[in-house]
């Protein structure tokens, strides 16, 4: 495991070669973002659709132990995630290494990527193929949308913040670990208990609001209602309390 000092090293570099990438890579990687996650957030809904109602909480623990592998696989095979940048490109920021406006415009490119890639992942195989357009699988989804968007605007901003801490530091746990194997297990921790606690993920909701929306459950106005909050709440998870408290904290000049 990398030292502190190192990982933050290792964290402005890697936001650099974000924002170096040519505009086709972030497009590409972006949209493979937002789909991984959002196949992640499916995983999810098929494994406890059947027995939410009987095991409670600890059917949400199941659900969250399946959810890290679309950021894992973000991580290790390649892609691109809003949340990731928020804290990788905002140490960058931070330590002078990029401009805001190279910050600004990664962050466009790549939430409007990741929005498209989880659209298409509520639409293709939630709607269309009917992962999420019968039974227990439409229910669980809508309820699940419904409970995301039953939070006052503070409550997404104030959750936000929450999950991308989880996320922020799933990202420099798996920069300082040195193997797969490693990378796997730092990635997984953090995330699964941002999914099992119910904090909200601006990219996952993405996918299950739409989804919901596609099998009647939601509105559009709706999803627009909870995405800028809890988006906002990421930028101050990820870019304030992991980037700049761990540069305030390690970076010695």
């Amino acid at each position: 495991m990398l030292k502190p000092e190192e990982i933050l090293a290792y964290t402005i570099e890697t936001g650099e070669k974000k924002v170096a990438k040519p505009m086709k890579s972030k497009i590409v990687l972006g949209f493979i973002g937002g789909a991984m996650i959002s196949l992640g957030y499916l995983a999810y809904i098929r494994v406890i659709s059947s027995v939410a109602h009987e095991w409670g909480s600890f059917a949400s623990f199941i659900g969250a132990s399946v959810f890290p592998i679309g950021l894992i696989v973000i991580l290790l095979a390649g892609g691109e995630l809003i949340t990731g940048n928020m804290m990788a490109v905002a140490a960058s920021f931070i330590g002078k290494k990029v401009s805001l406006a190279d910050l600004v415009k990664n962050w466009l490119v790549i939430t409007l990527m990741n929005v498209v890639g989880a659209v298409f992942v509520a639409y293709v195989f939630g709607h269309v193929v009917g992962m999420t357009h019968v039974g227990d699988f439409k229910a669980e989804t809508i309820a699940v949308a419904q409970s995301k968007i039953a939070a006052t605007p503070l409550q997404g901003f104030l959750s936000g913040i929450g999950c991308n801490w989880f996320v922020g530091l799933a990202l420099w746990l798996c920069y300082g670990a040195k193997d797969a194997a490693g990378k796997i297990l730092a990635t997984w921790f953090p995330v699964m208990t941002f999914v099992a606690i119910g904090f909200q993920h601006s990219v996952a909701n993405a996918f299950v609001i739409p989804a919901a929306i596609f099998e009647g459950g939601a509105t559009w106005a709706q999803f627009l209602g909870n995405f800028f909050p809890v988006y906002a709440g990421n930028i101050i998870g990820g870019a304030v309390f992991v980037s700049l408290f761990y540069y305030m904290a390690f970076h010695h000049d």
